[in-house]
């Protein structure tokens, strides 16, 4: 008998990346191909939705699909497609990096009590640029003709799903900031934008067969919901354990733990609980981002970064970066804040300030972790790594030498696409739960354990990289403030 297999399929920030995987939790086929990203003036980032579908087409169609049983869909969020009752977008997708709302949403977070967000998200998470009715309250106002044809406005993975099944659903966790811990459209959010509850499509779980898909090789079989890309990420790499915690590692870095103990802080994102899961997460802005611009704006290759970094330490000599190229996110939230290389001197080379960079990330991701402790009441000695990220062992090092724990990197490489697949089997009813998909489908195959010396040293580093945020924060609104 030919073994039941599973298509993970994640809709990411730059890419289309999906994946078979087997019962073991291997990944025995993989495509992965980039769709370009449009930054048409400043604040604006934007996609289109178009792209994502014929790439998953392709996926499916490079497959030999005979023995799959079911799909599972992840994606971006905070990334808001505007269609029509057809399901034509009626402009690109805002994507989750976009800050063109930012006034609309500081009117819409002055309206809400701190109160209010910690009964609706368990913390008191700021109505940010990125906040789905931040986009509504723009469009609406911006665009009123886009607006008054809007008949849905979805994320990507349910854009993708709509146009794969002819079904519009979303997901409970997905929609941050929209969905309170009993799982339903918070009306008081919804209403702070006339029109808006009207152009949400209907909640389903997260592991519910949201329909059948009508096309192409995969025709008749099942589409499980899925869910947000970092979520299900969180879940590939290990986050269905409770008191675990996990880091991601791609365009941007998140921090994850699972913790049923909810202590409100400022600065986290905490998910309802979901088939017993509940996770406390932490996403920063920039993470492989950051190395991706430096590598582009040095004129040199991913590789030749990676390579300065790991044939040279950091000296006297080596910069402090801040990796905020387009604001920031957990835990700081503050769309406005922009990068900074603080500390460069005559005898500082380009390898000193590769490797500057790789700590700045670094240092982003302690400062995130370190408010999700706060939040969730755990704190780890190990932590389950997943994501592109991973894949530099000189950064691995550093991260651990600067988080100060071992870090566990999961085989698959590709939690996105693991967590993804777990989501459908569960869905398909070839595993009970979150627990027993782990327990068979999690593989670890490296460990980081830090170095003290060196861990001593960066804490040093780290007070200096916060108190410089603080400072970079109100330098660099007053230097917006100029007239150009």
């Amino acid at each position: 008998m030919a073994p039941k297999l599973t298509l993970g399929i994640d809709v990411g920030t730059t890419s289309v990346k999906a994946g078979v995987i087997d019962s073991h939790g291997a990944i025995v086929a993989q495509f992965t191909k980039s769709y370009p990203t449009q930054r048409p003036q400043p604040t604006f980032v934007e996609q289109n939705p178009n792209d994502w579908v014929r790439l998953i087409d392709e996926a499916i169609a490079s497959f030999d699909v005979s023995n799959i049983s079911s799909v599972g869909l992840c994606s971006q969020v905070n990334t808001h497609v505007f269609l029509d009752a057809t399901g034509t977008p009626l402009m690109p997708a805002i994507m989750w990096q976009d800050g063109r709302a930012s006034i609309e949403a500081a009117a819409l977070d002055a309206r809400v009590t701190e109160q209010q967000k910690i009964q609706w998200w368990g913390a008191p998470m700021p109505i940010d640029a990125s906040h789905s009715i931040s986009r509504m309250a723009w469009v609406a106002k911006h665009q009123p003709a886009i607006w008054e044809k809007t008949r849905w406005v979805m994320l990507p993975k349910d854009y993708c799903l709509f146009k794969l099944t002819g079904e519009a659903t979303t997901d409970h966790l997905s929609n941050i900031g929209l969905v309170d811990h009993n799982l339903c459209y918070i009306s008081e959010v919804l209403a702070l934008v006339p029109g808006a509850a009207e152009r949400m499509a209907p909640l389903i779980s997260v592991t519910q067969v949201a329909g059948h898909i009508n096309r192409g090789p995969l025709s008749g079989k099942p589409l499980v919901s899925g869910t947000m890309d970092a979520w299900a990420g969180l879940v590939g790499a290990g986050g269905a354990k409770n008191q675990s915690t996990v880091y991601l590692s791609g365009t941007s870095e998140i921090m994850g733990i699972s913790s049923n103990i909810v202590v409100p802080t400022p600065g986290v994102i905490v998910f309802p609980e979901n088939d017993g899961v509940r996770l406390h997460a932490a996403p920063t802005q920039s993470g492989g981002d950051a190395k991706c611009w430096f590598a582009q704006t040095a004129n040199i290759s991913l590789d030749a970064m990676s390579a300065m970094v790991a044939t040279n330490q950091r000296t006297n000599t080596t910069p402090l970066f801040l990796p905020q190229l387009e604001g920031e996110r957990a835990p700081v939230w503050d769309a406005d804040l922009r990068a900074a290389f603080l500390g460069v001197g005559r005898q500082t080379t380009l390898a000193d300030m590769a490797r500057a960079v790789y700590e700045g990330v670094a240092m982003s991701a302690r400062f995130a972790l370190d408010t999700l402790k706060e939040s969730s009441a755990v704190d780890s000695s190990s932590i389950s790594c997943g994501g592109g990220g991973f894949r530099s062992a000189a950064w691995n090092q550093i991260r651990a030498d600067v988080l100060g724990v071992e870090l566990r990197t999961i085989a698959a490489r590709e939690p996105g696409i693991l967590g993804a697949a777990t989501i459908a089997a569960i869905g398909a009813g070839d595993y009970a739960g979150f627990d027993e998909a782990y327990d068979s489908l999690a593989v670890f195959d490296h460990v980081y354990t830090p170095d003290e010396a060196q861990h001593t040293r960066y804490n040093t580093l780290f007070s200096i990289y916060k108190e410089a945020m603080t400072m970079n924060a109100e330098l660099g609104k007053r230097l917006t403030n100029i007239e150009a």
